[in-house]
């Protein structure tokens, strides 16, 4: 699903780290080497159809890499 962040993404948290990381081989082979981890977060999102929602994030972060593959987990929003 493609998505855009609009603004900031808040409460963010780490939630997994080094040997928690459970794709760390896939993200090193497809992004290069770092200290993976995985965080969440929530911001709004403006999804493929333009609609814009509030939303729980996924994604994984490793410094000098940047926040990579973001995944929607939960909208906190009404429809």
């Amino acid at each position: 699903m493609k998505l855009e962040i609009v603004g900031e993404i808040e409460r963010a948290e780490t939630i997994a780290s080094g040997r928690g990381v459970d794709i760390r081989a896939h993200l090193r082979k497809v992004h290069g080497a770092g200290r993976w981890r995985k965080r969440k977060g929530f911001a709004t999102v403006r999804l493929a159809n333009g609609r814009l929602r509030h939303v729980e994030l996924h994604w994984y972060e490793a410094h000098g890499i940047g926040r990579r593959d973001f995944k929607i987990k939960t909208y906190v929003d009404e429809p």
